[in-house]
């Protein structure tokens, strides 16, 4: 098992859902996000049946990251419920691994010091 883990959010607009990724990436709480067009989700809210047309984000992250992801999608998303849910990564290829752990890691500021998103 690993440290790193897969969390799927869904998003009523293309446009949310460009938006809650590339805040993801760029605060470095997310390596990867992939953006699913197209899904249609039927579930139950309010006592009844919607059927309703979404954009799936695939957000790949590590655990000690999970916490900050979660409130960012909680306060990002326009949903008054938003799907946040966390997989785990069991193996994975090394080489992409190493990079996810790069890549979320805090970058350093002009003065050594480093920053996280």
């Amino acid at each position: 098992m690993t440290e790193k883990i897969v969390v799927l959010s869904t998003c009523g607009s293309e446009e949310e859902a460009v938006r809650i990724a590339k805040r993801l990436v760029n605060d470095r709480l997310a390596a990867c996000v992939n953006l699913v067009p197209g899904i249609r989700s039927f579930y139950r809210w309010e006592g009844k049946v919607e059927d309703s047309h979404e954009w799936l984000l695939i957000v790949k992250t590590s655990r000690d990251r999970f916490d900050a992801l979660h409130m960012v999608l909680e306060t990002a998303h326009s949903y008054e419920l938003p799907e946040v849910l966390a997989l785990p990564i069991v193996d994975g290829s090394p080489n992409y691994l190493e990079w996810m752990t790069a890549e979320l890691q805090p970058e350093a500021t002009s003065d050594g010091e480093t920053s996280r998103g």
